[in-house]
């Protein structure tokens, strides 16, 4: 479990999140056409998974938005934006924002990605969401990269992230 603070005060997470070099878990989501997101679908590609609680709050919409400038500039990269929004929200900010290089998974049928990934927080006013995290994934679905933001209400690494494909 990561004890993390939002706006100072402590929060937990059930769990922690994968460590660097393993094989990175499994996961189910669901896109805004709401057909499915899996880890498999991005094979052969390097992942950035941008998680977080809701992109209704200024640092998600703010991480969304970098990741979508600076994922443009990497070759055979993609971002998976990752939070309990509803497909749709996600959809609709990307759509008003005119974000193209990323890509959206709810969890809003397979709460178990926060429990694989360690990422579900399990105290305090966001109890339920996700924690905001960053989790970069290789070609071959290795763990190369992991970000535990301590403080959720802050962006998280964007160079550390990206310097690590």
């Amino acid at each position: 479990m990561a004890s993390i603070t939002l706006k100072g005060n402590p929060v937990e997470t059930k769990g922690d999140l994968p460590a660097v070099g393993s094989s990175a878990p499994d996961f189910t989501l669901v896109k805004p056409d709401l057909s499915e997101a899996t880890l498999k679908d991005y094979a052969g590609k390097r992942l950035v998974l941008n998680i977080f609680p809701s992109v209704d709050t200024p640092t998600c919409a703010t991480s969304v938005r970098k990741f979508n400038e600076k994922a443009s500039k990497k070759d055979n990269t993609a971002v998976l934006c990752v939070s309990a929004d509803l497909p749709f929200a996600m959809a609709r900010f990307c759509g008003a924002e005119g974000l193209q290089n990323v890509d959206n998974g709810s969890v809003f049928r397979n709460a178990e990605f926060g429990d694989r990934y360690g990422v579900t927080v399990m105290t305090g006013p966001l109890k339920g969401l996700l924690s905001r995290a960053v989790v970069v994934i290789d070609e071959s679905g290795k763990v190369l990269h992991t970000e535990q933001v301590a403080e959720i209400a802050d962006e998280p690494d964007y160079e550390a992230a990206l310097s690590a494909l």
